[in-house]
């Protein structure tokens, strides 16, 4: 870990310096993630199933065929808001690390946090990013799979085999799972730009909303290799979640929310 990079900030703050990372560092981060999650598993895998309901939610909500065609980004779309969920797992990486008592309670720690205005202020970023998203989604499958009409912003398909049928055998529905994709891609990027490191910097209460941004998007940007590699780790340890039915999200959030700590500790100096 070598190589520190100072970020200026006015107003007569300390600068915040932040560290090269590397590829072992990431091995590191998620093996300290298991290990955490091993250390108090029967106590957080209650908690971890939290976010596979959300996931059940959002099954419920789309057999309602008529969602048919924002499916995917709908419940793609639920990692953008992963650090934000995981936050709890933040605090309770942070007591361990400090050698203090931990136990589920302290998951929800943070609303009683100073730092809970700025934690739900950087969430409600998020979210409306994800609502930006599932527009993009639908306006994607309106220019494409769904013919656009006078009366209506595009045309739902006549059923679910139809829909399918015309995404995978027809130019269009390629054109939409291309474009569909590179904007998914687009967004992905821009959520791990901004909260790579921000989320467990205020949990840490070292800056406010502003600093821990842009922190977290000076970190992304020093180490793009490193960092884009770990967007691709969490995608994929999500997407295995996902298609368990996501009950394996009950133990991959945690470990990803404990690693996320750690990657945090070792990203910026403290």
């Amino acid at each position: 870990m070598a190589g520190i990079q100072h970020l200026h900030l006015d107003r007569g703050v300390p600068d915040i310096r932040i560290r090269t990372l590397s590829l072992h560092d990431l091995r590191i981060v998620l093996r300290q993630g298991w290990e955490d999650f091993l250390d108090k598993r029967g106590d957080l895998v209650f908690v971890g199933l939290i976010y596979p309901f959300v996931g059940f939610l959002a099954i419920a909500i789309a057999r309602d065929w008529s969602l048919l065609p924002i499916f995917f980004p709908l419940v793609a779309g639920l990692t953008l808001m992963g650090p934000a969920v995981a936050s709890g797992f933040y605090e309770l990486a942070r007591r361990r690390e400090r050698g203090m008592n931990t136990s589920w309670r302290h998951f929800f720690l943070e609303f009683k946090s100073p730092a809970m205005p700025s934690v739900a202020a950087l969430t409600a970023v998020q979210f409306g990013i994800y609502v930006l998203w599932l527009m993009a989604a639908w306006a994607v499958y309106a220019a494409t799979l769904g013919p656009v009409r006078p009366d209506a912003w595009a045309v739902l398909p006549d059923s679910p085999e139809t829909f399918i049928h015309d995404l995978f055998a027809t130019q269009a529905g390629w054109t939409m799972i291309i474009v569909g994709n590179l904007v998914g891609l687009f967004f992905a990027i821009v959520v791990l730009s901004i909260s790579v490191v921000s989320f467990p910097m205020l949990i840490d209460g070292k800056a406010d909303v502003y600093r821990a941004v842009q922190t977290s998007v000076r970190v992304a940007a020093h180490n793009p290799q490193v960092i884009l590699t770990w967007g691709l780790i969490v995608a994929a340890l999500l997407f295995f979640g996902c298609v368990t039915a996501f009950v394996g999200l009950a133990v991959v959030l945690p470990v990803l929310g404990y690693a996320t700590w750690h990657l945090y500790t070792r990203a910026v100096e403290r």
